[in-house]
């Protein structure tokens, strides 16, 4: 199943319960605009190399666009299209005045010196400087892109446009970053976490907790849980996942993966297994926060977890998704789980425009405020109407962005 089919499914869940229209299904499902262009560079030997980039621009009805670029070998027009919609139902569900987008060029960071890669990136923003900026489209980090490469983006949209640091956000503190951007999606998925386990009649220290994917989101998922007294029993990395019953030392993980270049790679305090085998593990909850798809048809039947929270972008099919739900297994969907990154976003941009700088105090605050907020509000929504959080969550998103559509005039 393409991405964007799986979340025309999870939309169209929410519309037949909101009773849309299809003509109003057909406004809101449409991006704005797509843009396609040739990324042309010399590499380091010389060569001519050629890839593609992209930016899709969803819906601007609630304000400027926001999403973030990655690169990646997969990339292609239906991913970004897909995750551009995602954008737009995530920025509205925690109530943030964006829509949505997303960028991506179809290269593989691991095999491009540092040096190319800012050719890269700055050959893209000579394609589209024109298209996106601080009151249209703001990009952020994605997969395969981190604070420096929001930083070149920033110096090489200035060169046209004149100084601006909200034209991108996500950059690192010294070109106006916000504190606590970097683990704000990590953060946000254990404040939710916490939540939910709240709401479900659960204790932190009674839990047990499986984590697929220790980049930059799972292991600040990871320390903001083991802090709350959550058990981590598995984590993992492309080389595999790592498992102890009694639970991981979170911290020697993290310094593990400081010494070692980012990767888990020979991390000998625990069993070594397989990424699909970490999932299938017997534990309380189970966060995907690597990569999407990964729980489908063929292997929904040995998840043993019974709450799971999408870290990742669109980690569950919407058929396991079915499944997962006739077993009554809580999934706290992605659009509302990993949103902690984009709202830091949010306030990134605000002190931006304000020329302003908040306290990582401040920051952490007003994350926890935005997300409990849009959590208790699909929480009750879910609970009144016997649907999904999911469901729930997008229905949420859907009705503000309709409504902010309709209000804007749709003749206009």
């Amino acid at each position: 199943m393409q991405a964007f089919e799986a979340t025309k499914m999870y939309f169209s869940r929410a519309a037949d319960q909101l009773q849309l229209p299809e003509e109003i299904r057909t406004l809101l499902l449409t991006s704005r605009r797509e843009v396609r262009v040739q990324v042309s560079i010399e590499t380091d030997q010389g060569d001519l190399a050629t890839y593609i980039g992209y930016r899709v621009q969803h819906d601007n009805a609630r304000g400027p666009m926001k999403g973030g670029l990655r690169f990646h070998p997969d990339v292609d027009l239906d991913e970004v299209r897909s995750l551009a919609a995602l954008m737009t139902w995530k920025t509205a569900v925690v109530n943030i005045p964006y829509g949505g987008a997303k960028g991506g060029i179809n290269i593989d960071p691991h095999q491009l010196s540092t040096k190319e890669l800012e050719r890269i990136t700055r050959k893209f923003v000579d394609q589209i400087h024109d298209v996106f900026g601080p009151r249209t489209d703001i990009p952020a980090p994605d997969m395969g892109t981190n604070a420096e490469v929001m930083a070149w983006i920033r110096n090489q949209w200035e060169k046209y446009h004149g100084f601006n640091p909200a034209c991108v956000t996500g950059k690192p503190v010294e070109h106006y970053g916000a504190k606590g951007r970097e683990e704000a999606t990590g953060r946000g998925v254990g404040i939710l976490a916490c939540k939910l386990l709240s709401r479900l009649g659960r204790r932190p220290g009674e839990t047990t907790v499986a984590i697929q994917g220790f980049g930059n989101v799972g292991s600040h998922a990871a320390k903001f849980l083991a802090e709350a007294d959550f058990t981590i029993v598995a984590i993992s990395d492309v080389s595999g996942a790592y498992y102890d019953p009694a639970g991981l030392d979170v911290a020697r993980c993290l310094h593990y993966i400081i010494d070692h270049n980012g990767a888990l790679d020979g991390f000998a305090d625990a069993d070594h297994i397989s990424n699909e085998e970490l999932l299938e593990l017997d534990v309380d909850v189970l966060i995907p926060a690597a990569i999407g798809g990964v729980i489908s048809s063929e292997n929904v039947d040995r998840i043993q977890a019974s709450i799971i929270l999408e870290a990742a972008n669109g980690p569950i099919h919407p058929t396991a998704d079915r499944s997962l739900e006739g077993r009554g297994v809580a999934v706290l969907p992605d659009i509302l789980a990993n949103a902690g990154g984009v709202t830091v976003s949010y306030f990134e941009w605000v002190q931006n425009l304000q020329h302003y700088e908040w306290s990582l105090d401040r920051v952490r605050q007003e994350l926890d405020r935005v997300l409990s907020n849009a959590f208790e509000q699909v929480w009750r929504m879910s609970q009144d109407q016997g649907i999904s959080l999911r469901t729930a969550a997008y229905m949420l998103a859907i009705e503000r962005v309709h409504r902010a559509n309709l209000l804007a005039g749709l003749a206009g």
